[in-house]
């Protein structure tokens, strides 16, 4: 049983700059699950209207669509240990201030900042991982590192949910205050800076990232070539529709269902459960099926009658079992995309690349949510889910007939047949 678990899932295989780069995401993952929990909310209770919480919001990802690609240089230029060292630490910064500051001018400057930080770290992350695996087992940990985000993140969630509480009965405060909030937010962010530690052990001549530094070209010379927009083009048309249904599935099943906070939060909870564990299974598959491209196409396909079953089903447990299916097996997809995409590319444009596919993400997240709004305040919801089902079958189907037949040539990192 062992072999066969190590077969489809080699572990042991992992050099040690992935195993360290690993912790430093488990850790990590602590941060963004307390962001995500009460960085609206402390906002709110500072007295700032949902409108400027859009404009903070916003402003890291404008800074990734107007940054992704200089910031892909520079990471080509500094290694992408280093970029990821100062995307981490402007990264952390920035959030500080975002707790500390007041100013409404200052909070957008440093949630634009904040995306700059944010956006190095992304952009250099593909590559990095790409240098630091090899064929045997670049699929896994692709995968693992999706995963391990969302697994520690759903962990650190259950803990950053009792903060509050304590720092109300310490402080005689609300436990709704800013004060019990930006409690929860530095706690967290102080136990985020361990996550650089093991970041400085890693010792760049044991990954190939010297290589990739000889070979350095330019990104305007990298856009030239055919290849990267066709990995760019089914990016975006998916990250649109993502971006104008996924954040508004709580509002959905509110509307709709009539699902309370309890239940909606252990729906959320099971599905991040459930996507780390389909994410750490998606190299199996991939092995299985001998293709990236075969396994993509496979579970986004496959995902869509799920899709639809949220969005028209008059059942709520069949809206809620679809809505676990449909968002595991999507979430498969993705880390198998990005480490096929760092597999064809020659190694001096992976930063290119990288940048690109953040770019498409990016592009769809900027625009997508105010479109959202408006068509749900006139339409409701089922323009949406019907937009985004027909966005998710053109994606997967230029996915197919772009890459196909890629796999049985070799690239210039993965011999053909490794996956």
């Amino acid at each position: 049983m062992s072999s066969l678990i190590e077969r489809y899932i080699p572990y042991k295989t992992f050099s040690r700059p992935a195993k360290l780069y690993l912790l430093s995401v488990i850790i990590s993952g602590i941060i963004f699950s307390a962001w995500q929990l009460f960085f609206n909310l402390f906002i709110l209770a500072r007295g700032y209207d949902k409108t400027f919480l859009g404009l903070i919001n916003a402003a890291p990802w404008i800074a990734g669509l107007f940054f992704s690609l200089p910031l892909g240089a520079l990471s080509n230029r500094m290694g992408r240990k280093n970029a990821i060292i100062a995307g981490m630490g402007v990264d952390f910064a920035m959030r500080m201030l975002q707790v500390l500051v007041r100013s409404p001018e200052l909070l957008i400057l440093v949630s634009f900042l904040e995306g700059i930080g944010l956006t190095l770290l992304i952009v250099s992350e593909a590559p990095f991982l790409m240098a630091a695996s090899d064929d045997k087992n670049r699929s896994l940990l692709f995968s693992l590192n999706f995963g391990l985000v969302t697994l520690s993140s759903a962990v650190g969630a259950v803990f950053a949910g009792q903060i509050p509480n304590l720092v109300a009965m310490k402080t005689n405060v609300a436990p709704d205050s800013s004060t019990a909030y930006g409690a929860v937010l530095l706690v967290s962010l102080l136990i985020g800076v361990f996550a650089i530690w093991p970041l400085l052990r890693i010792d760049e001549k044991e990954i190939h990232d010297s290589e990739t530094r000889e070979q350095k070209s330019s990104i305007l010379a990298a856009l030239k070539k055919g290849l990267i927009w066709k990995l760019f083009l089914p990016n975006v048309v998916l990250g649109f529709g993502a971006a104008i249904l996924i954040p508004y599935m709580n509002v959905f099943f509110t509307e709709k269902f009539m699902l309370s906070s309890a239940a909606l939060g252990v729906l959320f909870a099971v599905s991040s459960l459930l996507t780390a564990i389909g994410s750490i299974l998606a190299p199996a598959l991939a092995q299985w099926m001998r293709s990236k491209i075969k396994a993509v196409v496979t579970v986004q396909g496959a995902s869509l009658g799920f899709l639809a079953l949220i969005g028209f089903s008059p059942t709520s447990w069949v809206a809620e079992v679809s809505y676990l299916i449909r968002g595991t097996l999507m979430n498969m997809a993705n880390p198998l995309y990005t480490a096929f995409s760092m597999e064809v590319c020659e190694p001096q444009d992976q930063g290119a690349v990288s940048s690109m596919l953040n770019i498409s993400w990016q592009a769809g997240w900027a625009v997508g949510p105010i479109i959202s709004g408006i068509v749900q305040q006139k339409y409701g919801f089922s323009p949406l889910f019907i937009t985004t089902i027909i966005l998710y079958t053109i994606s997967t189907l230029l996915v197919w007939i772009f890459f196909k037949d890629s796999e049985k040539k070799a690239s210039p990192i993965c011999p053909a047949g490794s996956v």
